[in-house]
């Protein structure tokens, strides 16, 4: 690992099992299961280029590079988190691969081009901008609601940002599902996979992941449910196998379309 300044309040953590670090801070967002999953479920070329959307501190693109050599960039519009994202590539000894770029997503066409990526991943904010309902640390409120981007500004930007053919992945909450296959279809992104989450056997899902297709053809899999609790504060074997990373995918053939 490549010496980086840790700043007050920050901490190194171990990634996993993937023999990687993270500096995170109890001040901002640390990574939690959905960015693993994400990580884990999208389909991504072993080559090419990679774009990662809302990166935070960068949690996604180190772990997508245990399963890719393909280049990979990444967006923050948060000066706080694009900053440690850069330190974590640093500490990672990842320079050559991630790139890591302090900006609106919404610039992103500006600023990067059009069609030039051929996967893209996103975790984004899951609510609505409500008024009175933020956090009132911002780093919390920016991560949960949509105060730099709405969920169309994602979406249509996902669409011009990857080539035809080239594959979008998100995770996200399951009430607003409709939601986003509509946009998905309206901005030429074909939903081709989806696999919703639950945290216990008993319980409605409470994250959902999907992956589309620009310009694909009609035809969705529905894949088996994920359940991350088998009791109260066990995880179940397979949630288990891909969060330590025993296993890098959660689709046995997630590049199947």
């Amino acid at each position: 690992m490549e010496a980086v300044p840790v700043h007050d309040r920050e901490r190194v953590d171990d990634l996993l099992t993937q023999d990687l670090k993270i500096i995170q801070s109890d001040d901002v967002f640390s990574f939690s299961l959905d960015a693993v999953l994400l990580a884990r479920f999208c389909s991504i070329p072993q080559r090419g280029r990679i774009m990662d959307l809302c990166t935070g501190n960068g949690v996604i693109p180190l772990l997508l590079t245990t399963r890719t050599k393909a280049h990979i960039t990444a967006i923050e519009i948060q000066d706080k988190l694009a900053d440690m994202a850069q330190r974590n590539v640093k500490l990672n000894r990842l320079d050559e691969q991630i790139e890591i770029r302090h900006g609106d997503l919404r610039q992103a066409l500006d600023q990067i081009g059009h069609g030039l990526f051929d996967a893209l991943t996103v975790n984004p904010p899951y609510l609505p901008v409500v008024n009175g309902d933020q956090n009132s640390n911002e780093h919390f409120a920016a991560a949960r609601h949509e105060l730099f981007c709405t969920l169309e500004d994602v979406i249509r930007i996902s669409s011009r940002l990857v080539r035809t053919g080239g594959k979008v992945a998100m995770v996200h909450r399951p009430s607003r599902l409709v939601e986003i296959c509509a946009l998905m279809r309206q901005y030429r992104i074909e939903p081709k996979r989806i696999r919703f989450v639950h945290p216990r056997a008993d319980q409605e899902a409470n994250m959902v992941l999907i992956d589309g297709l620009r310009d694909g053809k009609p035809e969705l899999r529905t894949l088996p449910p994920l359940i991350v609790y088998k009791n109260q504060t066990e995880y179940t074997d397979e949630l288990a196998d891909v969060y330590f990373g025993r296993r890098l995918t959660l689709d046995h053939d997630p590049d199947s379309y």
